[in-house]
């Protein structure tokens, strides 16, 4: 019989006072017993509605059965059927849009924590030292694999599979791209990320790091003196987006991709990092989507008193609802219907103040939110040493203009067929935020999956 209680087991998690200062993991995870309990929480539906709402296709009710019967390597090989990376999905997928927005079981109460339980099997088969995965014998084709990103890495793990010789080209010193310089620690372990690569690499995954795609080489030479057979383009959005308003060229103002890149990738946090980061003492972060909430909490844990500024309402907030609650458990002040005009600075041209602007909302834009209106003479100085800018990124152009006939849209995104991730040139395909513009890890990892079967039909056509 299924367990019909209402509500989700909760995640045992870290106390705001504590974890506020350090990045570690906040989240700790289930144990064997609330897992199996959770799982039984599963109505086991004929018609899965959690599958329809997963951009990867996870069988998700087959994976929670094996949960409920303690069976958690088999709940782990039916995951990894369909994701390359479920320890990165159950920590930072948005479940509550996607599969957990489809349970059934939140009609009247809370869903199935799916994302939970997909942590918890990817992680019990880490610690329990499964064997790796063999590498499949070599089918003959060649693939290249532009980014190490939620894209690159599923594309590639996907072709693997099917015998591909994939190598992943990576602009960084480090694979695993947003998952390595824009998610914090403290929501996304380094280690864990690490431990899906090796898992790749067991597959034949070769991963080259330090080649900038369009400076060290480019995808015309990648095809036509390389003897890649097949491109895809998982580069990501990483080009920052400002305001344009005066005082942005201060020194204390940072892209939250800068601040977040300081803060993960190079570890600006430790006391003897080589790229060590300013240490302010009142930090305004500008946007209210998932980026804002990890800079603004990375701001925290380093010492500082931290201000969310967003034009619209709590209600209109992007990011994720665990974010913002998380956020707000640790002290961070938002400063709603409130947007920058203008940021000021002192003598030695760092920041003193960002003067702001009173808002209230109006009729609906284009997205269907309420626009926001500027309230005239509303304005007010709050006193601040640094600006987090967390508004946004764009594909970075470098790709677009040194390979030949690669369609792009005005702002950059790479033009691709929805169906199969194929751009304007044969032979190279796309996916993920150099497609879309910034969206989330899942919707790459969909995207990359898309192609990588695209690719293989492709090629075993020729």
């Amino acid at each position: 019989m299924p367990n019909m209680r209402m509500d989700k087991n909760p995640m045992p998690s870290q106390a705001p006072e504590v974890r506020s200062h350090n990045f570690l993991e906040v989240a700790l995870g289930y144990d064997e017993a609330t897992a199996i309990d959770e799982a039984k929480r599963c109505l086991q539906c004929k018609k899965p509605f959690c599958v329809q709402g997963c951009p990867v296709s996870i069988h998700i009710p087959e994976f929670i059965r094996e949960v409920a019967e303690g069976n958690f390597e088999a709940a782990y090989q039916i995951i990894s059927q369909s994701s390359s990376l479920p320890a990165v999905c159950g920590r930072v997928c948005p479940q509550e849009s996607q599969c957990e927005g489809q349970c059934v079981r939140g009609k009247k109460g809370e869903p199935v924590a799916i994302g939970r339980l997909e942590r918890f099997v990817a992680d019990w088969h880490n610690a329990h030292g499964a064997a790796a995965a063999q590498k499949p014998a070599s089918n003959g084709h060649r693939v290249a694999v532009i980014g190490s990103g939620p894209s690159g890495l599923t594309c590639a793990g996907d072709l693997a599979k099917k015998g591909y010789q994939v190598t992943v080209y990576e602009a960084l010193h480090l694979a695993g791209g947003v998952l390595v310089y824009g998610i914090p620690e403290f929501r996304l372990p380094k280690a864990i990320v690490q431990k899906e690569i090796d898992g790749l690499k067991a597959l034949g995954v070769e991963i080259v790091t330090n080649v900038v795609i369009g400076r060290t080489i480019t995808i015309d030479e990648l095809m036509e003196e390389d003897g890649f057979e097949a491109v895809f383009v998982g580069s990501g959005a990483g080009l920052p987006k400002f305001m344009n308003i005066p005082g942005e060229n201060l020194k204390g103002v940072y892209s939250a991709n800068e601040y977040l890149t300081r803060i993960n990738l190079m570890k600006a946090y430790r006391p003897d990092s080589a790229t060590p980061i300013q240490p302010a003492k009142a930090v305004a972060v500008v946007g209210g989507g998932n980026v804002a909430m990890d800079a603004a909490r990375c701001a925290r844990r380093m010492g500082a008193e931290v201000t969310i500024i967003y034009r619209r309402t709590e209600a209109e907030l992007p990011a994720r609802r665990e974010e913002v609650e998380h956020a707000m458990e640790e002290g961070i002040r938002f400063a709603f219907l409130t947007n920058p005009v203008s940021i000021a600075g002192d003598e030695q041209g760092w920041v003193k103040s960002v003067r702001c602007q009173k808002m209230e909302l109006g009729e609906p834009d284009a997205s269907g939110r309420r626009r926001p209106v500027a309230i005239p003479g509303s304005e007010e100085d709050l006193p601040m040493d640094c600006v987090i800018m967390a508004l946004g990124t764009s594909p970075n152009p470098l790709i677009k203009t040194t390979t030949r006939g690669l369609e792009t849209t005005r702002w950059g995104g790479i033009i691709v067929e929805e169906a199969t991730g194929l751009t304007s040139r044969e032979g190279v395909y796309a996916g993920g935020d150099a497609v879309t513009g910034a969206a989330t890890v899942i919707l790459a990892m969909g995207a990359g999956k898309t192609a990588a079967a695209a690719i293989d039909q492709y090629l075993q056509s020729k």
